[in-house]
């Protein structure tokens, strides 16, 4: 079968306790006969692993002798049962399945050096909309954008890029809605897991002032976009004397190494000037910051501004300058008025595991006829994604090759997951069974192997 990194993958579902935990925590088969849980689980989860997109695709790894060789089984379940799976959801289950799911997670990060836990631990937290064409899907509606289906929140730690908690919501619920829910578990779990310094990020949407006082007063910090309404605007612009130029750190790096790289040309700007459209220049950034109160709270927080200075142009004709304000409220004292507006900055990134939760994973779908249902398939398929980072924080790292080893496990966990899959899941291997023994023989080379053989000797 041409999936012989799947033997990795298996190996860390078995070993780091998720197979028994789906098992226990999950109550949804009245008899186990022949499957459990944790098959139908893992079945979604392996069928994203091997390239499948939908769940039709089952059919195509169940009627392959090879692949149920490779996983020690006689059958597994086919698209329709999988689907019948889903459907058994509620509530209370689907937290027990991210709990189950979460406690392995623990395991996991247990095996890690004091040095991961000693950096922050940045936790963000954003919705993303899924769209859907069907008209029988219970629990859709209209989103803002005016598109039917579904707005899922992903909390997802961003310093391993592993979603922790999603939640299938209507699509016209606010991004926000039940986030400090799963904020505080994520806090809860970051902290079981060994982390001492915790942070929360997230866009304007989820400023979250009436939790602000908790989680100050439980030492997280936070730094949250903040809607720039017209009190603050109004306080903003009587600092026009305490405003500061902000640098970014991309131009900082190239001014202090004297070295200034030639600028591509911009065609796009240039068709637009030729065009006649309106053209929004940015001629600077400057930065300032006060004590702010939010009515929700009972304490001042840092409200750092950042303001833009535009130049709105038609052609090559500038019609006027314009001013706009972005605002960022924080707790953390010891971050500079730059550093804070780079932390927010830094938040963009979830919209990269977004991304490839939607298009690469295939896991921010919905399939199915119901909303629990759908969110079921979403915690299951997004499962392949953690596999993938559980496989790279479980990569040993040894003393003398310590370089290479943490540069090896930085680029798994980076690595798009396509390009994972065909860089260490596709890989021909035929099964052999001897003396109670299942050989996977790699029949190709690929440049992973090497580290591939490492993670599965410390498995």
């Amino acid at each position: 079968m041409p999936h012989g990194g799947l033997a990795a993958a298996h190996a860390l579902a078995v070993n780091s306790g998720l197979v028994r935990r789906l098992d226990d925590s999950l109550e949804l088969l009245k008899v186990h006969r022949p499957y459990h849980e944790s098959d139908h689980v893992l079945n979604i989860a392996y069928n994203v692993m091997c390239g499948g997109q939908t769940l039709e695709d089952i059919e195509v790894r169940r009627n392959d002798e090879v692949f149920l060789d490779a996983l020690g089984v006689e059958a597994i379940p086919d698209p329709t049962t999988a689907g019948d799976f889903c459907r058994r959801f509620d509530a209370p289950a689907l937290q027990s399945l991210m709990d189950a799911i979460n406690e392995s997670r623990l395991d996991v990060w247990k095996k890690q050096e004091p040095a991961f836990f000693d950096q922050r631990a940045v936790i963000d937290a954003d919705g993303s909309l899924v769209g859907t064409t069907g008209e029988c899907k219970e629990g859709m509606a209209l989103s803002y954008k005016g598109v039917w289906g579904y707005h899922p929140l992903l909390v997802s730690l961003a310093n391993t890029q592993e979603p922790l908690f999603i939640v299938n919501r209507c699509g016209n619920r606010p991004s926000s809605e039940g986030a400090a829910k799963y904020l505080d578990q994520a806090i809860a779990l970051c902290r079981r897991g060994g982390f001492k310094d915790i942070l929360l990020r997230g866009d304007t949407d989820f400023s979250q002032s009436a939790h602000l006082d908790r989680w100050d007063a439980d030492d997280v910090c936070f730094v949250f976009g903040y809607d720039a309404r017209k009190n603050l605007t109004h306080q903003a612009a009587g600092l026009s004397d305490v405003f500061s130029e902000l640098t970014r750190r991309g131009k900082r790096a190239f001014v202090e190494a004297d070295r200034r790289r030639a600028r591509p040309v911009r065609h796009k700007e240039e068709w637009v000037r030729a065009k006649g459209y309106k053209n929004i220049r940015l001629r600077s950034e400057d930065l300032a910051e006060f004590d702010y109160q939010p009515k929700a709270c009972d304490k001042s927080y840092r409200m750092v501004v950042l303001r833009k200075n535009l130049t709105v142009q038609r052609g090559e004709t500038a019609l006027f300058d314009e001013v706009r304000y972005f605002f960022y409220i924080t707790n953390d004292r010891n971050l500079t008025a730059a550093e804070v507006v780079f932390e927010s900055n830094d938040r963009c990134n979830q919209e990269n595991l977004i991304e490839q939760l939607k298009n690469g994973v295939r896991a921010l779908h919905a399939p199915l006829n119901t909303l629990h249902a759908n969110w079921a398939y979403m915690i299951m398929a997004s499962l392949a994604w953690s596999l993938k980072a559980w496989m790279a924080l479980s990569l040993p790292i040894t003393p003398r090759w310590r370089s290479k080893h943490e540069a090896e496990r930085r680029a798994w966990l980076r690595m798009e997951f396509r390009t994972f899959r065909q860089a260490v899941i596709d890989v021909p291997v035929q099964i052999l069974r001897s003396g109670r023994r299942r050989i996977w023989r790699l029949l190709a080379w690929r440049p992973q192997l090497p580290t591939l053989f490492r993670l599965l000797e410390a498995l």
